[in-house]
């Protein structure tokens, strides 16, 4: 029963992520989310899941149609669904209110749900898969 249970959440990660990266644009808004998103599991594992959002927070300064705005709304979305979290504030403002092994849960989930993200951000093109930054 348990192999169910996680393909079905597996299946809710995929559809919610294929629903948001389908939301971004293939513009070069849509190539630097991209990016982005690609980037983000390594920078969660090596400097962690609060300064990971901290950047994201302060390169989106409040504005939601910027890359790094959509990356932290993606991420806080998925999480605030009453089957994960379901926080009441945002997403940064109750992390750190958290205990470790509660942090650790939601960074496992971020990187789960940023694994969906991912590759349906290099299923749409989206960013720079080969390195190459020529168009």
């Amino acid at each position: 029963m348990a192999e169910t249970r996680r393909q079905t959440l597996q299946q809710k990660r995929a559809a919610s992520a294929y629903e948001q990266v389908n939301t971004i644009p293939a513009d070069k808004s849509g190539k630097e989310y991209g990016s982005l998103v690609r980037g983000l599991p390594a920078m969660i594992q090596t400097d962690g899941l609060a300064q990971a959002l901290a950047f994201l927070k302060a390169k989106g300064k409040g504005d939601s149609s910027k890359p790094h705005s959509k990356a932290f709304g993606h991420l806080q979305s998925w999480l605030n669904k009453p089957e994960q979290f379901a926080f009441k504030d945002d997403l940064f403002k109750w992390l750190i209110e958290q205990d470790s092994a509660v942090y650790r849960m939601v960074a496992t989930e971020a990187l789960a749900y940023l694994g969906w993200l991912k590759r349906f951000v290099e299923a749409r093109n989206l960013g720079d898969v080969t390195g190459n930054t020529e168009e």
